[in-house]
């Protein structure tokens, strides 16, 4: 059998009394594309790291074209044509594309014409079409992420790996992803890409590497395996996949959430929300399909109360509600997952139970002559813990302890019970797992069958075509329009985010 071009043998890695990597062994030959599968903390990154020089292995060598490499730094990683592509990109939005290329990577007196061309030919030479001359700033997420590929490729990086590539693409940027992967280990290079969604890697992948707890679970080519096979692998279980019931028709149904001709304008810049005007049902979940950043955040804080309309109305149960409180919102009813949850969400250096009554706290069920009920308190978190499937040692454990999975579970289980009309989400399984994605999916669902009206915002379009009935595109801060779930394919879909606006009857 061939060399590898690069092979890790016995890695391991710890972190206090933490295992990150135990006894990790796998190679990839030139021309290949692996895919690295696990759930979070399955010590995915890490090992990557470990390759990239961030990180140091405890145990365990490297070889490269079977030399052994020491790899202590990125410097020394990219010496040998290893790059690595984060999930939150590292440009200069005031700079343009060139100057974030060659930036520390062309030292002296810098030819600015010379390395412009460069950047315009490589450009070229791989379907980008990028304005190389374009400030960062002024870039669509997608051709951002195409910048962050040609930093790799002008350093004539051989090995590129890469960090949840697609997270933030539409559909169509997606596939031109994948074209580019294909293009470019025809070449003779190699990819290694972590992510979670099957889909990608089945369709792309030679190989596929699945984690587990630190260590290596499966190692299979994806020709001989199924995503059934990789769930069970990842999990260490078979999972039983949440799927959405039909409505019995529309009979009966009230309109829980109403926004009528909702604009929020901050002074002196363009609306962030421009004339909105929807309804959700009654027993509905309403989907809001977007890429990051066109307003979706400004829609559910309208709704929660935390930013006020420049003009429209919301009505909720027929009431008006544009004037009122937050605390006056979330008395009654309506729970908020926002996308960010350390920033918004939960106290870190509190403990669960302290969390699950945070929004509440001002609530009488809590005291008792004038001191707080620690007894009942306790009760109503571990039924939450039961229920959600909280990994946790116990009400008293600090939220800050929890892998991200777990943390979000118990922001779930605190709004769910909050709202006793309506529920929004925004992001509500961004950077999970395969099992806490599911767990979540199947409380969103059991909500929606007790009669709860659910507005869900996600950038993954296999998460709104389960889950939600009706489908609204935002672009800008306005709708592109309003579509039953089974009326919208993948490619119309991945169009309307990117503003592309439907003819009528076409």
């Amino acid at each position: 059998m061939d060399t590898p071009f690069f092979e890790l043998r016995n890695i391991s890695k710890y972190f206090a009394r933490v295992v990150a990597n135990k006894d990790i062994s796998f190679s990839i030959q030139r021309g290949e594309v692996l895919a690295l599968l696990g759930e979070n903390g399955a010590g995915k990154s890490t090992v990557m790291k470990i390759l990239y020089g961030l990180y140091k292995a405890d145990e365990g060598q490297i070889f490269m074209d079977g030399k052994e490499q020491k790899i202590s730094s990125p410097r020394d990683a990219m010496a040998l044509g290893i790059s690595m592509i984060q999930q939150h990109f590292s440009l200069v939005n005031a700079h343009t594309v060139t100057e974030n290329i060659v930036l520390g990577n062309v030292h002296g007196v810098i030819d600015y014409d010379k390395c412009r061309r460069e950047v315009e030919d490589l450009s070229k030479q791989y379907g980008f079409d990028i304005p190389v001359d374009a400030k960062i700033a002024d870039l669509a997420v997608g051709v951002q992420q195409k910048v962050e590929i040609l930093k790799a490729l002008y350093l004539k990086t051989s090995l590129l790996i890469m960090d949840e590539p697609t997270a933030v693409l539409t559909p169509q940027e997606s596939e031109t992803l994948m074209q580019f992967v294909k293009d470019y280990t025809s070449r003779g290079n190699s990819v290694i890409f972590i992510t979670h969604k099957m889909k990608e890697v089945m369709e792309v992948a030679d190989r596929i590497i699945v984690m587990r707890n630190g260590r290596l679970t499966g190692d299979l080519t994806a020709d001989e395996t199924s995503e059934v096979e990789l769930a069970r692998l990842m999990m260490g279980k078979e999972m039983v996949v949440a799927k959405r019931e039909e409505n019995e028709g529309d009979r009966d149904r009230k309109v829980c959430l109403e926004l009528q001709n909702v604009t929020v304008r901050h002074r002196g810049a363009l609306p962030v929300l421009n004339d909105l005007s929807f309804q959700i049902m009654e027993g509905e979940i309403f989907g809001v399909a977007g890429v990051s950043g066109n307003g979706q955040e400004e829609l559910c804080e309208v709704i929660c109360g935390a930013l006020p309309v420049s003009s429209g109305r919301v009505f909720l149960k027929g009431r008006d509600i544009t004037s009122t409180s937050v605390r006056e919102r979330i008395s009654l009813g309506i729970g908020y997952v926002p996308v960010d949850r350390y920033r918004d969400a939960m106290v870190g250096e509190m403990t669960l139970a302290e969390n699950m009554m945070l929004k509440t706290s001002f609530d009488r069920k809590w005291t008792d002559h004038g001191f707080l009920n620690r007894k009942k308190l306790y009760e109503y978190t571990l039924k939450a813990i039961k229920d959600f499937e909280i990994k946790a040692p116990g009400p008293d454990a600090q939220i800050r302890g929890l892998s991200g999975g777990n943390q979000q579970k118990v922001i779930l289980a605190r709004e769910v019970n909050n709202a006793g009309e309506m529920l929004v989400m925004d992001q509500p399984t961004r950077g999970l797992d395969l099992g806490a994605i599911n767990n979540i999916h199947t409380n969103i669902l059991e909500e929606r069958r007790k009669g709860k009206s659910i507005l869900l915002v996600s950038t993954e379009l296999s998460e709104i075509f389960e889950l939600c009935d009706r489908i609204a595109v935002i672009y800008k801060g306005a709708f592109m329009g309003i579509y039953r779930h089974d009326e919208l394919t993948t490619e119309r879909i991945g169009l309307l985010m990117a503003g592309y606006k439907e003819e009528k009857g076409a």
